[in-house]
């Protein structure tokens, strides 16, 4: 079943409030001093069953300029809007600022009901008609039935009921499928439940059980129960006014603006870019840093206006800008959101949000004006595709993909698989979760992983290479999971690095001795070699080559490095074929007898019982064999 808001616009006084209760036999008015004034202050809600059955959820905005902010904060989920115009008074200053902010905020449908006209003749009515008639002729309501009313007499009303139910019928419908969306724009107390908060919710559908996450708080919680024009409910969707019980939280805890949604599914952030219409009746042009108001669902932000495209923004001009916010907002990709200037306050301009979670660019940056035409084109393949590629870093999941891509951007497990099979995207599986990388992240960082090699091997010259760890801090960062950094270097190993366990070096490179640092190698090994099972420290023999012993320590190191000889303790030692043996070894005599004691093991070696003892610690340290009372089994 199709859901459907509709919201009033218009000058104060003109009677949007008595419209509405003449329509539905309530009135949306609440508060004593809205009632004590006759004007509405902040906004009324309500719902109108229409002839073909359908119930519609009502929106009642203020019209005075002082409560511009409250009419903002009602109107961004509405989709059709009786723009209110009274008979005896006609176009005003807030119809024209409201009418405005609607086209801005890009709704498509309304109608202008032309209030009061029991207070004016026939002739004065129809002069006021052609008047609005001019006037919504260069507005998205050049099209909108112009149907006069009256409230106290009733007189035009069952048209204007008629007029509603049938445009009712070509609204689109909301998206449902997408991750739910409620901006807050009520939060109050209900004695034994706890707090309540009310929107329109404008995409995805909610559940009672559901848990959610309060942005840009970061408050986790669980929707308790659902309310819909006061019936209890277990399901909601997109289109429809709710009141939503939520656990855990206190009322000052949430306010006016903040978006109720599935928790993981958004990112608060401080800027945002954005396509900007400025508004042609704007008094005078935008310039860079200028300090504004931005409205965005049912948030007031105060925030400075950095312009990308060009030096200044004329009246009736569009610009790419960017928005940085004194305080955080949440946002996707396509949202709409209204600007005002800072002081005095007049609704300027407003347009799409193109990037809800942007980083700092600078004027003219022209890489970035090339990806923000590339998002509002809006083509998905092409904003998945860029999505990933910007994000690579932080190794995006599909979640903070569909997340990351935006509003309106539909099927993006299809469109990573598509980008999968073109090769333009890699697909990591790291613990329980896949991760998606771009190709050219990885080209980027096989030059970073060059660099960083070609610079340690042209430091160190005799060293196999360079660390793992230390490879893993200086490309990826010391927070990458382990499973994660294995994946890239399998990746990196197909065409820019070669690895052991414990080393990493470029393709192709190999250890270079000159004629000096041969000769010594070649005598260090021999060393080791005839001492077989009880090799000489390690440091005796590095001073043996006297003044030449600063050298013999360099070609030693790199003998480790390549694992020809291999540590088994500060003290000692071993060759790798005798490491080898002496392994082998323990296999024969444990698969003959079960175990093998130090005893059986020093005659074997034919070592002293100092050497058996270190290289028995060591096995056990490496988990080769463990120690099981004065006997050694297999690990």
């Amino acid at each position: 079943m199709q859901h459907i808001i509709i919201g009033t616009a218009g000058h104060i006084d003109h009677g949007k409030t008595t419209l509405i209760k003449a329509l539905t036999g309530r009135d949306t008015d609440t508060l004593r001093e809205e009632k004590e004034r006759g004007i509405s202050i902040n906004l009324g809600f309500t719902y109108f069953d229409l002839p073909s059955g359908k119930r519609a959820g009502i929106v009642d905005v203020p019209g005075h300029e002082r409560f511009i902010k409250n009419m903002l904060a009602g109107v961004g989920g509405i989709d059709l809007v009786i723009l209110v115009i009274a008979a005896d008074e006609g176009v005003m200053p807030q119809t024209v600022e409201h009418v405005n902010i609607l086209e801005l905020l890009d709704i498509k449908k309304g109608i202008v009901a032309v209030t009061k006209k029991d207070m004016v003749d026939d002739e004065w009515l129809k002069m006021i008609t052609e008047d609005i008639k001019k006037y919504i002729n260069s507005t998205f309501l050049k099209d909108a039935p112009i149907i006069p009313v009256s409230s106290i007499t009733g007189d035009g009303l069952d048209i204007l009921t008629k007029t509603i139910d049938e445009m009712t019928q070509k609204i689109e419908d909301r998206d449902v499928v997408t991750d739910f969306r409620l901006p807050i724009d009520r939060v109050f107390t209900i004695s034994g439940f706890g707090t309540v908060v009310t929107g329109t919710l404008i995409s995805g559908t909610i559940k009672e059980g559901d848990v959610c996450e309060i942005y840009t708080k970061g408050i986790k919680t669980k929707i308790r129960s659902i309310q819909v024009h006061e019936n209890q409910v277990k399901e909601a969707w997109a289109g429809q006014r709710v009141a939503v019980n939520l656990s855990g939280v206190k009322t000052d805890e949430v306010h006016r603006g903040d978006v109720l949604s599935k928790a993981g599914t958004m990112e608060s952030s401080l800027i945002i870019d954005c396509r900007l219409k400025y508004l042609k009746d704007a008094e005078k042009p935008l310039k860079n840093r200028d300090r504004i108001r931005l409205y965005h669902g049912t948030s007031e932000i105060l925030g400075r206006v950095i312009i990308l495209d060009k030096e200044i923004v004329n009246p009736g001009d569009t610009a790419l800008i960017q928005i940085r916010l004194e305080k955080s907002i949440a946002a996707r990709r396509g949202d709409k959101y209204v600007i005002r200037s800072y002081s005095p306050m007049h609704t300027i301009g407003g347009g799409t949000i193109l990037e809800p979670n942007a980083v700092k660019h600078k004027i003219n940056d022209k890489k970035a004006i090339e990806e923000l035409l590339l998002k509002e084109k809006g083509n998905p393949l092409e904003v998945v595709e860029k999505t990933i590629e910007k994000f690579s870093n932080i190794f995006p999941k599909k979640d903070d993909i569909i997340k990351l891509s935006g509003k309106g951007v539909l099927n993006v497990e299809n469109i990573i698989n598509d980008l999968i099979d073109k090769g333009k995207v890699f697909e990591i599986r790291s613990g329980d979760e896949n991760i998606y990388i771009h190709v050219k992240y990885i080209e980027y960082v096989k030059e970073n992983a060059l660099k960083l090699l070609k610079d340690y091997h042209n430091l160190n010259p005799l060293k196999a290479g360079i660390s793992k760890e230390e490879f893993k801090v200086k490309l990826f960062g010391k927070n990458i999971r382990q499973k994660l950094y294995d994946e890239l270097l399998i990746l990196l190993k197909k065409d820019t690095i070669d690895l052991n366990e414990n080393y990493i070096w470029q393709k192709g490179f190999k250890i270079k001795f000159n004629e000096k640092q041969e000769k010594i190698k070649e005598e260090i090994l021999k060393t080791f070699v005839e001492a077989n099972f009880q090799p000489p420290k390690a440091e005796d023999i590095l001073k043996s080559f006297g003044k030449e012993e600063k050298l013999a320590k360099m070609v030693f190191e790199s003998i480790l490095d390549t694992g020809k000889i291999i540590k088994i303790n500060e003290e000692m030692y071993l060759t790798k074929e005798n490491y080898d043996k002496a392994k082998n070894l323990i296999c024969d005599v444990i698969e003959k007898n079960g175990f093998i004691t130090l005893g059986e093991f020093r005659d074997k070696i034919g070592t002293s019982r100092k050497y058996a003892v270190a290289l028995l610690e060591h096995f056990d340290t490496v988990k080769f064999t463990k120690r099981i009372e004065d006997k050694r089994v297999l690990y």
